[in-house]
């Protein structure tokens, strides 16, 4: 199994602030203390094996992400009653992945947060985002 020395999802086990919620074969259902404060039941689903990104991930891995998916949403549904939910994939510095370990990010959404309403497509549709040509 590759790893990457200092990567926070490769070695999981060290911070006593991340908890593994759900493993299986080949990926974790991640929840850090820290990534709490906003919106309760936040995690990431990551592979065991070291991927910069989701584009590496294997066909095994592929599946066992979305059995960790359901699995996820079953048990934030139970516990957090959320409203709907954003998922998704940062890949490269573009697009703000801060740690170069492949994770999907699992974001339980809630009617009364402030930002409310405000999923993927919102910031694809800022004018001010626009790139000049």
């Amino acid at each position: 199994m590759s790893y990457a020395e200092n990567c926070p999802f490769c070695s999981p086990h060290q911070d006593k602030e991340q908890h593994i919620i759900f493993e299986n074969e080949t990926c974790y259902f991640l929840q850090h203390n820290r990534e709490q404060d906003v919106l309760d039941g936040s995690g990431v689903i990551v592979p065991k094996k070291h991927h910069a990104n989701a584009f590496e991930l294997t066909t095994e891995e592929w599946n066992d992400t979305y059995e960790l998916l359901q699995k996820a949403k079953d048990y934030l549904d139970e516990t957090y009653a959320p409203n709907g939910y954003t998922l998704g994939w940062n890949v490269g510095e573009a697009s703000n992945q801060t740690i170069l370990h492949s994770h999907l990010h699992v974001i339980p959404r809630y009617n009364d947060e402030p930002l409310a309403g405000k999923g993927l497509r919102y910031w694809l549709k800022q004018p001010e985002n626009r790139r000049g040509k």
